[in-house]
């Protein structure tokens, strides 16, 4: 069984960048191009989400101010693909899926 590792950054007002990346199983094995459509359909203008909605650990910079005038609070979807890393989420991903196709 492959896991699935989904990949994504918080990108500030400065242009400076905060990358993660979280893995879940697949139990169910399901295709990486079905769950990419499911999710392209969900993100914001096909890019963003909001972390927090999606129960994904936040990026935004802890070391500098929020600047309200130019930072924004989504996330950058980048990608998700097959791995054979081991899982850093206990969900598995059509959990995740239920969790933000609700959202």
């Amino acid at each position: 069984m492959e896991n699935l590792k989904l990949s994504y950054l918080y990108r500030d007002g400065g242009n400076y960048k905060n990358y993660n990346e979280v893995v879940f199983s697949n139990k169910k094995c399901l295709r990486v191009d079905e769950i990419m459509n499911l999710i392209q359909r969900l993100l914001i203008d096909e890019i963003w989400f909001y972390a927090d909605k999606w129960g994904l650990p936040d990026l935004h910079f802890k070391e500098h101010n929020y600047d309200y005038n130019i930072d924004v609070d989504w996330h950058e979807f980048e990608k998700i693909e097959g791995t054979n890393e081991p899982i850093t989420d206990i969900r598995d991903i059509e959990d995740f899926l239920n969790i933000i196709s609700g959202s």
